[in-house]
């Protein structure tokens, strides 16, 4: 495809608000993938701020970075305390594919 541009998307521009961080969240959780999940905490943490996230949660901006780098693997009270920062939170349903 000779003349196309490409241009490097981050998908942290798009989240916008709670709802968008909800939604992008829900459908991270819904992997069960845990390292996905953690870096897709990582995205939002970058769109609100690490530095902000960091003085919000008390936790260390290093360690959100580290946490929620590709090789991160935050810890559930480090998840926790930053899906409550970002208004978000976990919830628990039956899986699809689990017989009642």
């Amino acid at each position: 495809m000779m003349g196309e541009t490409l241009f490097n998307y981050d998908p942290a521009a798009a989240l916008d608000g709670p709802e968008a961080i909800a939604e992008f969240m829900a459908d991270a959780l819904e992997t069960g993938d845990a390292a996905y999940i953690a870096k897709a905490l990582g995205v939002v943490a970058r769109a609100r701020g690490m530095t902000e996230l960091a003085r919000e949660t008390g936790l260390a901006r290093e360690q959100l970075y580290r946490s929620f780098s590709e090789q991160g693997n935050p810890t559930l009270k480090t998840m926790l305390a930053v899906m409550k920062v970002l208004g978000v939170d976990m919830t628990a349903r039956v899986h699809p594919t689990h017989p009642a």
